[in-house]
């Protein structure tokens, strides 16, 4: 199945249900409330052909409408022992806003800086615990009543310091997704405070622009909302076609739990 066919199927089976901007594997153009912090604990992993597992403590703020930045740690027992690996720091900011009654589009760009401990082995680029390196891209989010779909775009770089590190000699990456999801309860809204259920489907890819070696990855995930400031998520990505050599995490679950605070920024 192409990635062409995977985007069909994606927009149809969107179209059909009502969705939010949660999403467990990739970030919406839009930013969390202005002068709020998150609070975020990942955990993602394999269990073959051996168990490991990455965690990442995350700390998010919301600077302003349209800035929000990103303090993340990766610890992970990929080398033998759980160990601390590096971080990273994120920033996106929302460059433009349509809203309409009840809908509206986002664009936003956002930048990373990683700094890794390990020695990468795959062809991979992944500056999420994997490698050191620059990462820059474009997000765009349609809202139309409950339905959102979002499309990101992105290139990574790793530092040259990482380079001789590297077996596969894969300095650059190209990412692409697409994000669908739906809200399946409650039917009805009477207050903020209601549990939200969300359903979520998201088409991930890379290409390696040198070899032209590529992976398109299906991800779905379910997703809990308490209270509108507690989250949970739990999700699995698997490969639906790519020829990427020695992948980390190719077969990965991602389990999140996040909680946010409101108006304590000044």
């Amino acid at each position: 199945m192409n990635f062409f066919n995977i985007l069909t199927v994606l927009v149809l089976f969107a179209g059909t249900v009502n969705s939010q901007e949660l999403y467990v594997f990739t970030e919406p153009a839009s930013n969390m409330p202005a002068k709020s912090i998150g609070l975020r604990l990942t955990n993602e992993g394999q269990f073959s052909p051996d168990f490991n597992s990455r965690t990442m403590p995350e700390v998010m703020f919301g600077i302003n409408k349209n800035l929000m930045a990103h303090v993340q740690g990766f610890f992970s027992d990929m080398d033998g022992r759980y160990q601390f690996e590096g971080g990273s720091v994120y920033a996106k900011y929302r460059f433009l806003s349509i809203d309409d009654v009840k809908s509206h589009f986002r664009a936003a760009a956002f930048a990373r800086y990683s700094k890794s401990n390990r020695a990468a082995h795959t062809e991979d680029v992944n500056l999420e615990g994997d490698n050191s390196g620059l990462q820059g891209g474009l997000i765009f989010t349609q809202l139309i009543h409950k339905l959102a779909l979002s499309a990101t775009f992105s290139y990574a770089k790793v530092l040259p310091e990482r380079d001789g590190n590297h077996g596969f000699q894969s300095d650059q990456m190209l990412g692409y997704s697409l994000s669908s999801g739906y809200l399946l309860l409650p039917f009805k809204y009477k207050d903020y405070n209601q549990p939200n259920l969300n359903f979520y489907v998201e088409v991930l890819g890379k290409t390696n622009p040198a070899s032209g070696h590529n992976y398109i990855d299906l991800a779905p995930a379910v997703q809990v909302v308490l209270n509108s400031r507690t989250r949970l998520d739990l999700g699995y990505r698997f490969e639906l076609s790519g020829n990427m050599e020695n992948r980390y995490f190719k077969n990965m679950y991602l389990a999140r739990v996040e909680f946010n605070f409101f108006n304590v920024l000044k």
